[in-house]
């Protein structure tokens, strides 16, 4: 299965969901963002999804959605943290080395909620069940 295919993103999106550390815990803050993941530079994310109260509700390929996070990286990278995912200290690192690029979305404020920040951890954990 190709990393962020509409067949990816789907099964990535049932696997958030059974997460309680990703579903239910934004659910509790009401996270609600259309999210792309995609190729660092690409012109414009793979996949997407959907997330309302903290749960995905639509997955697929990229068409045009409008995003409130884009992160892009390199296929070998999101490989790396698929099979390992990063700590706060790894996700930072990340960050500032540009091996991780929000080109939408405020990486800072997101690290600085922990309500936030340890589901985004999660997530890279999920990759690797897909």
């Amino acid at each position: 299965m190709n990393l962020f295919s509409a067949d990816w993103m789907a099964k990535f999106g049932e696997e958030w969901n059974n997460e309680p550390e990703l579903g239910a815990a934004l659910g509790q803050i009401g996270f609600n963002s259309v999210i792309g993941y995609g190729f660092d530079g690409d012109s414009a994310p793979t996949g997407y999804i959907t997330v309302e109260n903290g749960y995905v509700t639509a997955a697929g390929e990229y068409d045009g959605q409008e995003l409130n996070w884009d992160l892009r990286a390199t296929p070998d990278n999101w490989a790396k943290w698929a099979s390992k995912p990063p700590g706060m200290m790894g996700l930072g690192m990340a960050y500032t080395t540009k091996k991780l690029k929000f080109n939408v979305g405020d990486y800072a404020a997101m690290v600085k909620d922990p309500r936030m920040a340890g589901p985004f951890i999660k997530s890279f954990g999920i990759m690797g069940k897909v």
